[in-house]
């Protein structure tokens, strides 16, 4: 129980790799809260599925009746802020802040629209910097540490053809962990990115029922698989415990090797 008595807040966390962070931090003793922003079916899911893993849930924008709720939009500012500070208003404080909300458009650079490329930027960077900043002022407030983990991607190093808006994102993500490494640490907040490579999510349903580019894909990958949401959540829980106090500024790459050996077919 490496969290106990730790509360975190996991934003997008209704689905794939978010609801798998949102359960394993729960089994690591941590009270959770749970975002989503159109799925509530999934947030339902994650929610039992955390109560069972022994953490107190509460979940935004959910009936249930030992749920807490708030809206919440992480390309929305006041939203992403609102979603902070009902958070600590309930429990009085958060711990961990996970910033794994993420969404990308699949487009040509030439035929990229300003909305798309708005919708990307919006919630991939734009809102963990201020989910980020809302989270620092209330630990400056109160005078604690934090951790703050950031949901990166191999392409914040690796050229995505067609998602030009979503490599900007986290490639923004990467030097805005960097920046704040250095900024933070004299309050004793750490923060880290978890950059995963081909992982069995929702998001890539359609690649999953296509044989043939699943197998181009594992061959670039050393492992021969893709990843599991549980394999990021595990790295996530480690960097929000105390084992990993004197790790800031760092991305950890959770891909099989596929970095490194990739090559665009």
């Amino acid at each position: 129980m490496k969290l106990k008595g730790k509360v975190a807040l996991v934003t997008g966390s209704s689905q794939g790799i978010g609801q798998a962070i949102a359960i394993k931090l729960a089994e690591e003793g941590a009270d959770v809260v749970i975002n989503y922003r159109s799925h509530p079916e999934g947030a339902e899911e994650t929610l039992a599925k955390v109560q069972a893993a022994g953490g107190k849930c509460y979940l935004a924008q959910c009936p249930s009746s030992q749920a807490y709720t708030v809206k919440a939009d992480l390309g929305d500012i006041n939203d992403l802020r609102q979603l902070v500070a009902d958070s600590i208003e309930h429990f009085g404080k958060v711990d961990i802040l996970v910033n794994n909300a993420g969404i990308e458009k699949n487009a040509p650079f030439w035929e990229v629209t300003e909305a798309d490329y708005d919708a990307v930027l919006n919630v991939n960077l734009k809102g963990v910097f201020f989910a980020t900043q809302a989270m620092v002022q209330h630990l400056r407030e109160t005078k604690r540490p934090g951790k703050i983990i950031n949901i990166s991607s191999v392409h914040e190093e690796l050229p995505f053809p067609h998602f030009a808006a979503y490599c900007a994102s986290k490639g923004g993500v990467k030097m805005l962990t960097r920046n704040l490494a250095i900024e933070l640490a004299p309050l004793g907040i750490t923060i880290n990115n978890v950059a995963p490579g081909a992982i069995e999510t929702p998001i890539n349903t359609k690649l999953l029922n296509d044989p043939a580019k699943l197998g181009a894909l594992r061959q670039n990958i050393p492992l021969g698989r893709l990843g599991k949401p549980q394999d990021v959540a595990s790295l996530v829980a480690f960097l929000a415990s105390a084992e990993a106090d004197y790790i800031t500024g760092s991305t950890f790459f959770v891909d099989g090797g596929l970095l490194w050996n990739y090559q665009e077919q």
